[in-house]
């Protein structure tokens, strides 16, 4: 895997599991048209975000190593990217929600490495290097947005799913590829456009993640920062939307205070924004996701948070008040009095401490699963953590004696004692019996035969997130995507046009100058009709050389591309704007 990126101190700490989603950027297979579409992209947006983007946008361009003339090489950006503390990674289009916040979280940017197609050149649906190098790389350079982003994941990856969560993604993932594929029917982008929406309006009630992922879209995606009246642009979505960046700036589209509502707020990403949230500043988006982590069952646990993690049917952690951590799929609760007093994993789970599994206690050892009792003995005030030496000895809590423990609501365990375990500060967080039963009334929960019992010991569920306490309990690299990004195979035409986008870029960066603009403008109108870009480049090279007599065949051309396409007009004005204008970008 190591092959895939140019490793440096930050991406040696991460973790295996996600280094599966990485890939090779391959640089060598941008052609000539994608260099062109991120030259004009980014052109435009410098030209604009100039005015109307925060300040540490364009200072961020220069800290991050993005030029404005060539796609970034991952290698080159990661060497500059470490001086302020982060790196950058190739992946393919969209990866699952929790997989992307946890690598904001170990400093690290993700990047889809794959351009929009210049037919899409505006704004595309699926992530590529424009929207993650150009939008999301500069603003990191701001440190206090850039600790905000890696707060943002180191919470966001504990965010726990519900099993539809993971349907929408795949869904929408399917749907960005195909609406960017060139060879895309339109039946089948309705039926996927379909099927996104279908699943949009029987989600349920909103998942952790569901909520959480709403405040990242309304802040680092789609953020706006200053005042009501004057906000600047910082979100992503907005830096790398030639268009949607004019746009978010007029009167057309509302602009709110950011508070704790936008995350009930939800988003199509297949249009514009009707809305925006306007933060005052950067450390405000710091107090709003703290005061959404209050919320999760991350701080909360509880009930609630063991039923979630068994609504997500996904492996996910319980931390008791001892400090003990289960990690497995929860299948069960039994409850009393709206307090968890029994859980239950399927398959596989380990036990750990302060996110270290406890020597003995892995998925070997509970290969099946994991129950046990949650809170205090019936009619007895201590809980058996806070018992000290002296008390455990008058309840007969210690080796070799056969007891039977009755918890409140119920849970009834009797079995002799082979063991305990004990954390840092002394408490018992973990009993080991032999020849044991546990019983709910009637029904029993563990029976002798079964082997050993091991009780977790803890008088509260203190929190309950998505993941695994410690990564090493699990074989965790086992992402399989329903759908890849279509790379179809290019025809002669298009091969073609490549060639003449290759010779005018070789003539522009002195690699070639024998090269005749005038041919390549003859064959461009000749076999290439409709293609506006070259000639917008073309013109630029013209226009350079006070070459009056091709600018005006240029311009004539485009002309005639306008009056075919007016769709296109906007495009090439704007382009033609930034080269008359003359501006030193």
């Amino acid at each position: 895997m190591s092959d895939l990126f140019e490793s440096n101190e930050i991406l040696q700490k991460l973790p295996e599991h996600l280094k599966q989603f990485i890939k090779p950027q391959n640089y060598e297979d941008y052609s000539a048209i994608d260099q062109a579409v991120w030259r004009y992209v980014m052109r435009k947006n410098v030209d604009f975000l100039s005015k109307v983007a925060h300040s540490s946008y364009l200072d961020g361009l220069k800290q991050t190593g993005i030029s404005i003339d060539n796609i970034p090489n991952m290698y080159g950006m990661n060497r500059i990217l470490k001086d302020i503390g982060w790196a950058a990674v190739a992946v393919d289009g969209f990866i699952p929600p929790n997989a992307f916040m946890e690598f904001q979280a170990y400093n690290i940017l993700v990047i889809a490495s794959d351009i929009r197609q210049l037919e899409h050149i505006e704004y595309t649906p699926a992530p590529d290097i424009i929207h993650e190098g150009a939008g999301h790389a500069p603003i990191i350079a701001n440190p206090e947005y850039a600790e905000y982003l890696r707060r943002f994941g180191e919470i966001g990856c504990k965010a726990i799913s519900s099993s539809k969560d993971y349907q929408l993604y795949e869904a929408v993932r399917h749907l960005s590829i195909i609406k960017e594929a060139p060879n895309s029917s339109e039946k089948d982008i309705a039926l996927a456009e379909k099927a996104v929406e279908d699943l949009q309006q029987n989600m349920g009630a909103p998942s952790e993640m569901a909520l959480i992922r709403n405040l990242h879209w309304w802040t680092v995606e789609y953020g706006l920062i200053g005042t009501i009246e004057n906000p600047k642009i910082y979100g992503a979505g907005l830096l790398s939307s030639i268009g949607e960046s004019a746009w978010c700036m007029t009167n057309e589209v509302e602009k709110l205070p950011y508070n704790i509502n936008a995350t009930y707020k939800d988003f199509d990403i297949t249009k514009p924004q009707p809305q925006l949230f306007v933060t005052p500043n950067f450390a405000h988006l710091s107090l709003i996701l703290e005061e959404f982590a209050n919320t999760m069952s991350l701080r909360k646990g509880g009930l609630s948070g063991v039923n979630k993690l068994i609504e997500s049917n996904a492996l996910g952690t319980i931390e008791l008040s001892t400090g003990l951590q289960i990690s497995g799929i929860l299948s069960n609760v039994i409850e009393h009095e709206g307090k968890p007093i029994y859980i239950q994993t399927t398959g596989k789970t380990a036990l750990a401490y302060r996110e270290k599994e406890l020597v003995g206690h892995g998925t070997s050892t509970h290969l099946e699963g994991f129950g046990s009792p949650i809170g205090k003995l019936k009619g007895i005030n201590i809980a058996i953590e806070d018992m000290s030496p002296r008390d455990l000895a008058a309840y007969h809590i210690y080796e070799e004696k056969i007891v039977t423990l009755e918890f409140e609501g119920g849970i009834v365990v009797s079995g002799e004692i082979i063991t305990g375990k004990r954390n840092l500060q002394g408490k018992i967080i973990l009993i080991s019996f032999k020849n044991c039963t546990v019983t709910h009334n009637n029904t029993v929960l563990f029976k002798p035969d079964w082997g050993n019992y091991d009780m977790a010991v803890g008088k509260d569920i203190v929190s309950a997130f998505s993941g695994v306490a410690d990564l090493n309990s699990f074989d965790l690299i086992t992402h399989k995507t329903s759908s890849n990004t279509i790379h179809v195979k290019k025809s002669e035409k298009r091969l073609a046009l490549e060639s003449l986008y290759q010779q005018v870029r070789d003539y522009r960066e002195g690699t070639n100058k024998t090269i005749s603009r005038t041919k390549v403008l003859e064959e461009l109108i000749d076999k290439h009709t409709n293609d506006w870009l070259l000639p917008v480049e073309l013109y630029e090279l013209a226009h350079l050389g006070n070459e009056l007599e091709l600018c005006e065949k240029i311009l004539s051309h485009l002309e005639g591309i306008k009056q075919n396409n007016p769709k296109l007009g906007r495009l090439i004005d704007d382009g033609l704007e930034i080269i008359q204008s003359k501006i030193n970008i």
